[in-house]
């Protein structure tokens, strides 16, 4: 973690990295929905993690001046039934406008917070 992403808004994460550059790509940790405070965002609501999971992205993207244009995949992880996926996916194509990148989503058993429901990952390559 970097000084830059915590003044963006980002919660600390002692025990691992957000992101790293290398040329033109940026590999990035999954997106947790934690606020600025570390607090989860949206407990029992996968629309609300998600959008904080979006929002995160978009302020580490910001740090490190790459553009949410530069998305060129996401991996969306959702613990619950078919409602929990289908309310994070509307919050993902919402936030993307209807013009999602290529995307997964994906039906898993847990993450790594009590009370996580959604987590994302992405690939970043600068155009």
């Amino acid at each position: 973690m970097n000084e830059a992403e915590l003044k963006a808004g980002l919660p600390a994460t002692p025990q691992y990295r957000y992101a790293a550059r290398l040329g033109d790509r940026l590999f990035v940790a999954g997106q947790m929905p934690l606020d600025s405070h570390g607090h989860l965002v949206g407990p029992e609501d996968p629309s609300a993690q998600a959008l904080q999971c979006l929002r995160n992205l978009e302020r580490l993207l910001a740090v490190h001046e790459f553009q949410v244009t530069d998305i060129r995949q996401l991996v969306v992880y959702v613990v619950g039934d078919q409602a929990s996926l289908s309310a994070a996916w509307s919050a993902v194509a919402d936030w993307f406008g209807g013009q999602v990148p290529p995307a997964t989503l994906l039906g898993v058993a847990g993450l790594g917070y009590v009370g996580q429901l959604v987590e994302i990952d992405t690939t970043i390559v600068k155009a």
